[in-house]
Order: structure tokens, then sequence, then C-alpha cells
């Protein structure tokens, strides 16, 4: 179990205080109240004094969450060597990985069964949050292990093989994501700024700071799901790749094949966009 408290700092930003276990099925709570304070504030602070132990994707995603302009402290002597270690236990030791890797170049069936069983976890939590829907999600996961298994014998072993993983079911994503009927694009203009000719708000939601008792909630974590969910699919696909997924900005733009300038305009529109919606909701 997993509890997220906002701390009001006097004369500073709030902080959120992070207590229990980050793990698989608690990170992406994390991630999502995380970004919704990046986005709110341009930084944050993580008081991880509480957290009494740390998996191998809550270690991953602390350390995505510091590049982003979070602040980590009250980190406990265990989660120090976590955050300072260069191998977090994403993976298996190297010489398992390598054995694994020769075997399902071999074709050996078991191989592959350990392969889906050790992965297939966190790659159906990407297709979640890249898809939104479980069958979508799951048959996103399928067509990822069974592009896997083809290319196998051109994985270089230059990446964790995890990393390789995480690329062809974002890619998988991608492509389930274009392959849906196209739908016209909802404009996001009436949720962009906009201001008169003294700079002072001319539309839209002021920026208000939100209620601490209702970031207390599990519930807020849905809240930011259905108003990134609302974004058109656009925005909100380079959003989840850049903010969630944590891809950089030249693969975004290899994946969607638009230039690293358009994605980042898009990403610019897109939190300045769930920003409001998050003023609206919170």
């Amino acid at each position: 179990m997993m509890r997220i408290t906002e701390i009001a700092a006097p004369g500073s930003n709030t902080q959120l205080r992070v207590e229990g276990y980050i793990t698989q099925q608690t990170v992406e709570e994390l991630m999502l109240l995380s970004a919704a304070h990046l986005i709110d504030q341009g930084s944050l602070v993580l008081d991880l004094s509480g957290v009494r132990f740390a998996d191998p994707d809550g270690v991953k995603a602390l350390r995505q969450l510091v590049p982003q302009g979070a602040v980590l402290k009250g980190c406990s002597g265990f989660l120090t060597e976590l955050l300072r270690s260069d191998d977090s236990g994403d993976d298996e030791p190297e010489n398992g990985e390598a054995s694994l890797i020769v075997r399902l170049r071999r074709g050996d069936e078991r191989a592959f069964e350990q392969l889906v069983r050790d992965h297939g976890g966190r790659m159906l939590a990407t297709a979640r949050r890249m898809l939104g829907t479980e069958d979508d999600a799951r048959d996103a996961v399928q067509d990822a292990f069974l592009s896997a298994s083809k290319a196998i014998s051109t994985f270089s072993g230059r990446s964790k093989l995890s990393t390789w993983l995480h690329r062809i079911v974002v890619n998988a994503a991608l492509m389930k994501i274009r392959s849906r009927r196209r739908r016209p694009e909802e404009s996001i203009d009436d949720l962009l700024p906009r201001f008169d000719a003294q700079g002072e708000w001319a539309s839209g939601m002021a920026v208000t700071s939100v209620p601490s008792d209702l970031l207390e909630q599990r519930e807020t974590r849905h809240v930011v799901r259905r108003c990134i969910d609302r974004l058109p699919e656009v925005y909100r696909t380079v959003l989840m790749m850049r903010d969630i997924e944590d891809l950089d900005t030249d693969e975004v733009a290899a994946l969607l094949q638009i230039t690293p300038n358009a994605v980042k305009i898009r990403l610019h529109r897109a939190r300045q966009s769930l920003r409001t919606l998050l003023d609206t909701e919170l």
C-alpha cells in the first residue's frame, strides 16, 4: 500500500509526502500526481521519509522524476543506495539475461514463457496507459511479443531487454491508435490561456491551489487520468510518451514520424490544456 499526502510549505511550493511501498502496482499513482504538480508548479519536492520499500519499478520512477524537476528528500539509507546503484534490479543479472536471449534466439518455448512472465505485466501497464481500454492494451501486448519474437535475432544487447521491449510495446500501442477509425479532432483552443493587451487573463480558468484533503483521496489519480483522456489523441499521445513513458523528444519524433520541434509544440500545448482541465476538476 502507498499513501500520498500534500504538505503545504509556507512561502514555497507544496510538497508530496510518500509513505508505504512504491511498487509496480502503485507507481502509476505516483507518476500521475507528480506530473500534475510538475505541470502546475514547474517543480516538486517529494518527501520519501515514510517510504518503507521500493521495487525496481518504483526506483525507476523516482529516477525519471528527478530530471523533470522533482527533488527527493528524506530517503532512507536503503533507498539512497538503490537510487545510486547502476542496476536497480530492473532486469535479471547480466549473465541470466544473456542466457535468456540465447535461448530465445534458439526458439526455446520455455524461454519465451519466461519472457512473458517477467515482462508481460509491465508491458500491459504501459499499453493500458497509452490506449485506455483493456482489450486494446492486451492486443497491443500480444502484437509486441510477436514482434519481439521475430526480431530477437536483431537485438544487439546495447540496452536492457526491458528497455527494448518497452519501445516495442509503445510502438505496438501507436499502431493500434493509428488503426482506430479516424474521428474529427476536438479543438483545444478553449483550454489554452488567453491574455489581453495588459497581460491579464482574458479567458480561461485562473490557476488555483488544489485542496489538500482532495489530494489525499485515492480517486485523485483517476481525475488526472480522466483529464489526460479528455485531450485530443494527437496531444494525449505525445504527453503520455514524454511525461509518463519518459521517452526523449527524438524518440517520440521518430515513432510519430514528425519533427522534434513539432513534438515540443504539441507537448507544450498538451501540458497547458491538461493544467486547465485539472483546475476545472480539482
